[in-house]
Parts: C-alpha cells; sequence; structure tokens
C-alpha cells in the first residue's frame, strides 16, 4: 500500500497533560439525536472514588461519545448485552512499533541495553514508508486486541537509509498516523528530535552513524521546521513533541523542543535516565542529572511525560513531583532490558519530603515485548514490593488510572477531547473483560475491577470500542480479523 500524507488538515487539539474531568451523572440526549445502547453487567466507569457499579447502561451518540451512564437500570430489550466487566479504553502511553519485530529475537540472550540497541538498529533500517505502515497496522491491531484505544507513539525512524529526506520528509510518521487510522485507535505522533549519535563517559556528544542516520534532522531548528509541515490526517490523530534523551539531543538544543512544545500546548514526552550510564555521562558532560539539566532548559512541566525515570537521585524525584511532570513506566520493557527498578513509590506517595503533588503516572509497553496493558498495571506495584519490601504502595484504582485518564490526558486527549473514564461527554471507548475465563473464575463481580489488575490477561479481552465504533468484536478486530497473520507477514518481510 502506497502512503499519501499529503492529504487532510491538523486537527485542532489542546495538547494538555491534565487529568480529565470526572463523574458519572447522567444526562439524557437531545430528542431525536440517534443513540446506541448498551447495558454491562458490571462496569468501572473511573469517575472520583468509583467503584464498580451493576446493570450499567451507556448510551453513545451519533458522533462516538458517551451521551449518558446510569447504573441499576434493568435490562432494556433494545440495548446489547455486554457481560462481564466493562471500563474506559486504555491508555499506551510509550510505544515504538517497530520493536515488534525483535519479539522473539532478544529476550534470551544475554548482552546489555546497549547491545540490544545495535540489534534495534538494524531493523529500524530495514524500513521504508510502505513496510512501516504495514508492521503498525499490525501492531495497533494487536494492541486493540488487547483493549488499548489510543497510542503514544514515541517516534524518530524519519528519514530514508543513510539519512536521505524523502520527497514528503514526514512520509514515515504519515504511515504511522494512516496505520492507527486502519487499526481503528487513537494515536499520539511524539514526533522526535534525536541529534547525537550518543553521549560518551567523558562527556562528549558523537555524531549520527550507521543506521542512526535516518533519525537526524542536524539541529533543533530544522527539526522543528519539519514538524510545523506536517498535518497529520484525521481526527484520531494529534501532534505532540518528544526529546529522545540528554544522550541524543545536546543541551543547547533541548529548549527549541520545549519551546515548540509550549507554543503549539503540545505533549512533549523524554526517555529519561533509563540507565546508569546516562546520568554518568550526563553529569561529566553537564555537572548535572537528566533530570535537572532538563529542568534548567524548560522541558519539565505538566505537559511533559518522562519515560522510565528508573534511576533518579531524590532531587530528581522532587524536581518532577514539583513540576507536575507525568512519569511513563514500560514495566515489561524495563524488566527484559535490566534497566533496574523505578522509585514509583516515592514518586506518588504522600510522605515524600518537600510536601509536593504526587507525580501522574502513565504506562507502556515500549518495545513491545509483550503487549499487555494489565501486565504493566500490576507490573508498577510488583516491582515496587520487590523494591521495598512492602506491598500496597500503588493502589488498584491507581493502576488503572494510570492505564487509563492519566495515560490519555499524558498523549493531549484532555479537556475537549475528554478519554480515558465513561462519563457523559467523553469519548465512546469500551473495553469488556470477559469473567468467565480460567484466571478470573471465582472472583466476587463487585471486586472486578481490582481483580483484573492482578489476574486479567490481554486474552481476556472480550469487545473494544473507540470514539463509538467496535473494533474488536469476540476477541476479533473487525477491520483486519487475522492479525496473527498480518504480524508474521510484517515482520518475516522485514528478516527476508
Amino acid at each position: 500500500m502506497s502512503i499519501d500524507p499529503a492529504s487532510g488538515g491538523r486537527r485542532p487539539h489542546s495538547g494538555r497533560a491534565e487529568p480529565a474531568p470526572e463523574g458519572t451523572a447522567p444526562t439524557r440526549p437531545a430528542p431525536g439525536r440517534a443513540v446506541r445502547r448498551y447495558w454491562c453487567a458490571w462496569a468501572w466507569t473511573g469517575g472520583e472514588d468509583a467503584p464498580v457499579a451493576a446493570d450499567v447502561l451507556i448510551e453513545v451518540d451519533a458522533v462516538g461519545r458517551i451521551a449518558s451512564v446510569t447504573p441499576g437500570t434493568p435490562p432494556p430489550a433494545d440495548a446489547e448485552h455486554l457481560p462481564g466487566l466493562t471500563m474506559a479504553g486504555l491508555a499506551n502511553a510509550h510505544s515504538h512499533a517497530f520493536h515488534r519485530a525483535l519479539r522473539g529475537r532478544t529476550h534470551a540472550d544475554g548482552g546489555s541495553f546497549w547491545t540490544w540497541r545495535e540489534r534495534m538498529y538494524a531493523v529500524a533500517d530495514r524500513l521504508t514508508p510502505d513496510s512501516y505502515h504495514r508492521l503498525a497496522r499490525a501492531v495497533y491491531a494487536e494492541m486493540a486486541l488487547a483493549g488499548i484505544t489510543c497510542v503514544g507513539e514515541f517516534h524518530y525512524l524519519h528519514h530514508d537509509r543513510g539519512g536521505a529526506r524523502y520527497a514528503d520528509p514526514n512520509a514515515m510518521g504519515a504511515a504511522l498516523v494512516a496505520a492507527a487510522a486502519d487499526a481503528g485507535i487513537r494515536i499520539t505522533l511524539l514526533d522526535t528530535c534525536y541529534l547525537s549519535g550518543g553521549l560518551s563517559a567523558d562527556g562528549e556528544h558523537l555524531p549520527l552513524d550507521g543506521p542512526q542516520l535516518r533519525f537526524g534532522d542536524g539541529d533543533a531548528d530544522t527539526w522543528a521546521a519539519r514538524v510545523d509541515a506536517y498535518t497529520p490526517q484525521g481526527d484520531h490523530a494529534l501532534l505532540g513533541a518528544a526529546v529522545h534523551s540528554v544522550r541524543a539531543v545536546p543541551a543547547a538544543q533541548i529548549p527549541e523542543v520545549a519551546a515548540w512544545a509550549d507554543a503549539h500546548r503540545a505533549p512533549l514526552h523524554v526517555h529519561l535516565s533509563e540507565q546508569p550510564a546516562e546520568n554518568t555521562a550526563c553529569l561529566a558532560a553537564y555537572g548535572r542529572t537528566p533530570t535537572a539539566l532538563l529542568a534548567d532548559s524548560g522541558a519539565l512541566g505538566r505537559r511533559t511525560s518522562l519515560v522510565h525515570a528508573t534511576h533518579l537521585t531524590d532531587a530528581d524525584v522532587g524536581a518532577i513531583r514539583a513540576a507536575g511532570s507525568t512519569v511513563c513506566l514500560c514495566l515489561t520493557t524495563e524488566r527484559d532490558l535490566a534497566d533496574g527498578i523505578a522509585r514509583t513509590g516515592d514518586l506518588v506517595s504522600a510522605g515524600f519530603p518537600g510536601g509536593t503533588a504526587p507525580a501522574p503516572l502513565s504506562l507502556g509497553t515500549d518495545q513491545h515485548a509483550q503487549i499487555d496493558m494489565f501486565e504493566e498495571m500490576r507490573g508498577a506495584e510488583l516491582h515496587e514490593r520487590l523494591r521495598t519490601g512492602r506491598r500496597g504502595t500503588l493502589t488498584p484504582r491507581a493502576l488503572r488510572d494510570a492505564a487509563t485518564r492519566h495515560g490519555h490526558a499524558s498523549l493531549g486527549w484532555g479537556p475537549g477531547t475528554v478519554a480515558g473514564v465513561l462519563t457523559t461527554g467523553a469519548r465512546a471507548d469500551l473495553v469488556t473483560i470477559g469473567l468467565d475465563g480460567v484466571r478470573l473464575a471465582g472472583l466476587d463481580p463487585a471486586r472486578a475491577s481490582d481483580a483484573v489488575v492482578f489476574a486479567a490477561t490481554a486474552a481476556d479481552v472480550r469487545h473494544v470500542m473507540a470514539d463509538g465504533r467496535w473494533i474488536v468484536r469476540d476477541g476479533v478486530h473487525t477491520a483486519i480479523p487475522d492479525t496473527a497473520r498480518e504480524l508474521d507477514a510484517a515482520i518475516t518481510a522485514l528478516y527476508a
């Protein structure tokens, strides 16, 4: 399939990384306004302190918004019945779609994050706009099957081999936006500034080399000009910014990226302190931690998401909390790459010195060793138990919030584009989880929302609606029914 990204216009958006409004008070749709009705045996609406409610009637209007949410309703004859637990769609806040081609090929080996990275570069160097579209389309369909209705794509594979520009310099990003549309999910394309091949232990920025040449724009001004020239096609897409890391963007260039995000009120995402070597090199180069460098560059704020944030000092934690930045944890990736365990409890606990508010959390599947947001949810708490020897730092509700409303807000789907909650006016993103499988058999349905966090897997997802349209029915993608075959074909072709 040939991708033509030139048509369409930019969708207006606020880009605010703020929690969506909450509440579940029902309102009736205007007379004559078409609605579809869904009766949920059990539902978790995501409102403040919302418990699991029984017999919940959800009405969806013709433009894909929730018209009303009414618990305690006998099943109407004209409503579709949804057994199991229904909750809001999940937000995958950090994705590198092409990393899915590495699954099963890197996990059993020794080596380190840095040797894994060389294998990742080799895959990146094989992709074209068409092959990237084919792969991402299947990857996003796999996400839909897992209950994900929105993805944050951390996109740095911009150019052709050797760094040559495509005729359309945003062809690769357009391929990702088209792939998300094909799979029926929303996307925030986090166009990533990537200028340096690394930061040496003695603090020197290295030139881009080999496959990395495909990532670079020369400087932040040229990056911003390329991004400004792009108009994502479709209401399913927002545009955000990313600084790959302090390794890949010299300190003098970071303020330009932060200023672009601020001017566009767009999300700004950054890989932060994933590896100790990054901290060591940053201290050697700048005499500051990566967090302090971002703060001094104007890159910390409420619209900022810090991915991984694994190796932090007390001062780093305090700065992140004070700025109101979101921390995006990617537990299955951090575990697979032996990154370490984040100080999650310190980031969110009320007792951390300084009296600052907790940092919001979001979650991502990153390299897609697994695409399972339930595993990411429980992983955040289970990793913290291993780190501290204590249970219950992160409640099931906090983990669900990270996977729903906080994740959507971190991707710019905040006020005016409400997602991640089942409330009047919000986007009609519904995920129904079967409670009759072996993993969830025997649970108390009134506590189902807690049980799914610690026991469900992506395989328990039955139905998925995004913006009022069914994209998964009975565990099958409606547009890409043989998702496994599509994945196999796309990945096999890359290694041919």
